[in-house]
């Protein structure tokens, strides 16, 4: 907001110049804990905030005159900053003028002097009154006291400030009266009036009765600033119809004593030709404009004189690059900022003046901040579109000022934007599931698999730690069977795994993010279980006690390829590991006898002899692990006469038990689910890509 206030000059300090509490809508017990301060940007302080009223007070008293000089307004600008949130505030102040100072001549006394054939309307111009006062206060006119021979005009003069001039009404006569006395008083516009005397005298003289005429009087040149030093402004025309040394001009400034004008620090004139130029460089923003007050004299005796009056007014160049200034900045800001969140208050100005100091502030399109004006020449950046610290950590903003002058200068100024983080991303794993082999009967502690997520925050909220869920599939808690580092992800086994027993599982895991409030994602390991030679053949037929013999009796004239019996193994591992074959241990006699090595039938290799005895044969099993585990059966065959082998009765084998059924149900269940779950997640990324 810009708050608009004034106050007269002249008032003690802890006068109350404005309620601000009112004024900006605050409650005053609020202004204290919003750390209310106030800022000059004159850098002198003529004011103070009362926090316990919420008024501005007079710190000092005022002297419009010291403060502004002849400016016809004077404006104080002060500056409010208030915290949480900060808002900034501008206040103008305008200095009233009041009538404090009386009309006061250069001289107390003023000499002229003109000659005795001057004519009728011949003027005598007198220095002007000055008053610090402005407006109503400053000078209002002039009086001169009764003279028969002399009367007042006064002249306005381009910048409206009023010249008084003594006009002669009526010829004069040296002889009769040589020197006339006259009192010019000034009076100004207050009220009470003030006013201020001088004591003219004019001494007639005789001759030299033409004085120099300027042509015109008052004239205006127009110059742009800047322009090179040596630059001609005017040539005076000056005119006097005496000759001789009576019409030989010379020209000077007319300075008063008390106050030389500044324009003899810029200008030069020529004494002989009226030439003015330049001799310093000439700035628009230091003064727009000059009056130049050239005396022209010339030499007869006595001497005469002109007066011309100059103003040249300066045109504004676009020679000053806008000024940005960055009140506050407030970094870093958070990513889940609301669009419309302050982020810094910047303020321009420009010494140009029009369109040359008109300022506009601009910044990169593609950056997601706009500029919103708060009053003239001060900007809030303000968020305009959703932060993401992931895709943007940090912004460097270049803030752009260019002015509307021809051509156009700019400036701008840069600064960082951190971004701060915010827990808005969970854990992500590189894969829904994954799958990992461990051979059984390891020992605890194996590694069997590493998981990795990963986290697009930063800090704690990147800060990842694993843990295993309990899915219920097994029937023992999934922790009794694996560990893992909360750390690093690697999944160690807590005992030694049995293929036999658990041939896969399914271990959950879950990724958290030590963010407030924490995210989290999970994944699914496959750990297969892989078979290990553990488990040697068992023979389930013939079924004999250890150490005992299975006696079989064949016909005596069994025939060669005649079926003796059939041994029956199986073994609990899987794969290489549960294919047995069947072979004779070597004796130190030759049998008539042979065993198939995969189907384990024994037959008859030879034709028996009538008188042989019975056999002994030892059939080993062996199955194709490494190392190769081996189990024996030693088969006693009797030759008789009229034997007949129901082998319908003696191939009587075990079925398969209920609990081996179900293992083969389980696991071609499992191999369906994980060929099932492998067939989606390979649709979902198909889809997604």
């Amino acid at each position: 907001a810009q708050l608009h206030y004034s106050v007269p000059e002249d008032r003690e300090p802890g006068f109350s110049v404005g309620d601000l509490a009112k004024d900006l809508g605050v409650e005053v017990r609020s202004l204290a804990a919003r750390n209310l301060r106030l800022v000059s940007e004159g850098g002198q302080r003529h004011f103070q905030v009362d926090l316990a009223a919420g008024v501005l007070l007079l710190d000092s008293r005022l002297d419009r005159e010291a403060l502004c000089g002849q400016s016809p307004t004077c404006s104080l600008h002060l500056q409010l900053v208030m915290e949480n949130p900060l808002q900034l505030h501008r206040v103008e102040v305008d200095v009233l003028d009041v009538n404090d100072n009386a009309p006061q001549f250069p001289k107390p006394e003023v000499v002229l002097e003109i000659t005795e054939v001057a004519n009728p309307g011949t003027r005598l111009p007198l220095e002007v009154a000055e008053d610090p006062d402005m407006g109503t206060n400053s000078i209002s006119t002039y009086e001169l006291s009764p003279s028969k021979h002399f009367a007042l005009s006064i002249n306005v003069r381009g910048d409206g400030v009023k010249m008084p001039e003594i006009v002669l009404e009526k010829a004069l006569d040296r002889e009769k009266v040589p020197v006339h006395h006259l009192t010019l008083t000034a009076l100004d516009g207050g009220n009470p009036v003030k006013s201020g005397t001088a004591r003219v005298t004019i001494h007639v003289l005789d001759a030299n009765d033409n004085p120099p005429v300027c042509d015109p009087p008052i004239s205006k040149v127009l110059l742009e600033e800047n322009v090179p030093v040596g630059t001609l402004v005017t040539k005076l025309n000056v005119t006097d119809l005496d000759e001789g040394p009576n019409g030989d001009v010379e020209y000077s400034f007319k300075t008063s004593n008390n106050a030389p004008g500044k324009f003899t620090k810029l200008f030069s004139l020529d004494a002989r030709t009226g030439e003015i130029r330049t001799k310093a460089p000439l700035d628009y923003e230091e003064s727009s404009a000059y009056e130049i007050a050239v005396r022209a004299r010339d030499k007869g005796s006595p001497a005469m004189e002109g007066h011309c009056h100059l103003r040249v007014e300066l045109i504004d160049i676009n020679d000053n690059s806008p000024e940005i200034v960055l009140t506050s900045v407030s970094s870093p800001v958070q990513e889940d900022a609301a669009p419309g969140t302050v982020i810094a208050l910047i303020g321009v100005k420009d010494s140009d003046s029009g369109d040359n100091g008109q300022v506009r502030l601009q910044i990169a399109k593609e950056l997601p901040f706009k500029l919103v004006s708060s009053f003239k020449e001060h900007f809030s950046l303000v968020t305009s579109g959703p932060l993401d610290r992931e895709k943007a950590s940090g912004y460097n903003i270049t803030v752009r000022a260019v002015d509307s002058g021809s051509p156009q200068r700019a400036t701008q100024k840069t600064f960082y934007l951190r971004i701060a983080d915010v827990n808005d991303n969970a854990p992500n794993f590189s894969s829904p599931f994954d799958t990992a082999h461990v051979q059984e009967n390891s020992l605890p502690g194996t590694s069997v698999f590493s998981v990795s997520a990963s986290d697009p925050d930063e800090g704690s909220n990147a800060k990842l730690s694993y843990s295993i869920l309990d899915n219920g599939m097994q029937d023992a808690p999934i922790s009794t069977y694996f560990r893992i580092d909360q750390d690093n992800g690697t999944i160690y086994t807590v005992r030694a795994l049995d293929y036999e027993q658990d041939k896969v599982f399914q271990v959950p895991v879950e990724v958290k993010d030590a963010g407030s409030p924490a995210l989290s994602s999970t994944t699914v390991v496959h750990v297969f279980v892989l078979d290990e030679n553990d488990n040697a053949p068992s023979i389930v037929y013939p079924s004999v006690p250890k150490g005992s013999a299975f006696h079989q009796a064949i016909p005596a004239l069994a025939e060669p390829g005649y079926l003796v019996t059939k041994v029956v193994a199986v073994d609990a591992d899987s794969g290489h590991n549960a294919w047995l074959s069947y072979q004779l241990q070597e004796s130190a006699e030759a049998l008539p006898f042979q065993v198939e090595r995969r189907s384990g039938e024994i037959r008859v290799a030879q034709a028996l002899r009538e008188s042989e005895d019975s056999h002994r044969l030892v059939v080993e099993v062996r199955d194709n692990g490494t190392p190769s585990l081996s189990a024996s059966v030693v088969i006693v065959i009797s030759p008789e006469e009229n034997s007949v082998q129901d082998f319908s009765k003696s191939l009587d084998l075990p079925q398969p038990s209920s609990e081996d059924t179900n293992l083969t149900l389980y696991l071609i269940i499992s191999l369906v689910s994980i060929s099932i779950v492998s067939c989606v997640m390979f649709g979902l990324v198909a889809a997604r890509c």
